[in-house]
């Protein structure tokens, strides 16, 4: 092993795109990417129908083994066995002289030779949930990593590998707080403003990680022009990797009635009609932008404005019985805020020129849940009192519903 050298570096073609790990067990999709079949298998199991390195809606969910791929990571392996039979006199030796150079890397983080050794231990960590197990171990490692994030402001090429860095050991930290400096938020910021997808992806991740009580919530929505950059992320032309991973923050961030309300100031309900009025749309950007439309719907800034919009409420009743069983339920929850919380005559116009009424009856009869049968026996009350529409025909016992 040579001087810089640290772990054996896996060949970027034989590592999967999810885990980052050697494939055991590589599979291919219907969009040709190759994946380690337990990872993918995860993934689609979530309930996603994509394609995670494409994005693209998968035709079909069929694992297909990529024979000759297992074959050429069986003959690196074999051929990185052979290379260290030499060392098995003495098995310890190779791991522990990298582990010492993966120490004195990380203490390199402050002096000249800064940007190189982060290059390094980045290359480490990506090589195995191992490694990035033992440089959590090392005594001071995130707060080193937080400080040169923070005072790497020559390069923005520099900071986004400090994000990929810290978004790679993001579950490994358990003290996250120093993210939530004014200094890291403003880093943070400009990845958001001046970074690729892939980083831009990381960064809001990072946010979303310590969004955790109403005070760090707080903590950054107070933060200058990072509200508005989230919303901005929203916008079609972003990855929908950006995309996912900016509604899951302001989600995350939602809950105090003055972020909701701030979110409203900044635009935030026209782009999510935007997305819903995407085709092709993911099915789990489609479930997040109702899920964050419905947290906006409980404060009457936020009602008002739905309302007002019958373009926007026609695409959520368009979701219902359409998409899956959450997305339906978070649409039923807005137009039960709107039509019979809120009781706007508007709104309850709208939905019943979009066929509400109809989808209303069918969940009555469907496996929905509880809580969704109980919002549409509300609006259907609502509707039978100020409609002009009979609802006394319609034969509930003769209907048979298969939703999605």
């Amino acid at each position: 092993m040579g001087k810089d050298d640290l772990y054996l570096t896996v060949p970027s073609l034989f590592r999967c795109p999810i885990s980052l790990d050697l494939m055991k067990s590589p599979v291919s999709l219907c969009t040709g990417v190759t994946y380690d079949r337990t990872s993918i298998q995860r993934w689609l199991d979530d309930g996603n129908n994509t394609c995670p390195a494409t994005m693209q809606v998968l035709k079909t969910k069929d694992l297909v083994p990529n024979r000759n791929l297992q074959r050429l990571i069986q003959i690196w392996s074999d051929s990185v066995a052979r290379r260290q039979l030499g060392a098995e006199s003495c098995p310890n030796l190779v791991a522990v002289r990298s582990q010492n150079q993966v120490k004195l890397l990380v203490k390199h983080l402050d002096s000249n030779n800064c940007i190189s050794s982060l290059t390094k231990i980045l290359h480490f960590a990506r090589e195995s949930a191992e490694n990035r197990e033992f440089l959590a171990r090392i005594d001071g490692f995130p707060n080193k990593v937080f400080d040169f994030m923070t005072n790497a402001e020559s390069s923005i090429k520099v900071v986004e590998q400090a994000v990929k860095l810290l978004d790679l050991m993001l579950s490994k930290i358990p003290d996250k707080t120093p993210l939530l400096e004014t200094n890291s938020l403003s880093t943070i910021l400009l990845v958001l403003q001046r970074g690729n997808s892939d980083s831009q992806t990381q960064a809001v991740r990072l946010l979303e990680s310590v969004a955790v009580d109403g005070e760090s919530k707080l903590k950054i929505a107070q933060k200058e022009g990072l509200i508005p950059e989230l919303v901005k992320s929203l916008r079609k032309e972003k990855t929908p990797g950006v995309i996912e991973a900016s509604l899951s923050c302001l989600i995350a961030i939602t809950m105090p009635k003055r972020i909701k309300n701030k979110l409203i100031q900044h635009r935030t309900i026209p782009e999510l009609k935007n997305l819903l009025s995407q085709p092709n749309t993911t099915i789990s950007i489609t479930e997040k932008s109702l899920k964050l439309l419905e947290a906006l719907s409980t404060c009457k800034e936020g009602r008002v404005e739905i309302w007002h919009d019958s373009v926007l409420l026609q695409r959520v009743v368009d979701k219902v019985l359409k998409v899956s069983s959450n997305a339906t339920e978070h649409a039923v929850a807005i137009l039960w805020s709107v039509c019979y919380v809120f009781r706007n005559g508007k709104g309850q116009e709208a939905v019943v020129g979009s066929n509400g009424m109809t989808k209303f009856l069918l969940l009555m009869q469907s496996n929905c849940s509880p809580a969704v049968r109980q919002m549409s026996a509300d609006l259907l009350k609502i509707f039978r009192v100020n409609s002009k529409f009979c609802l006394s025909s319609y034969d509930t016992r003769t209907t048979h519903v298969t939703p999605f």
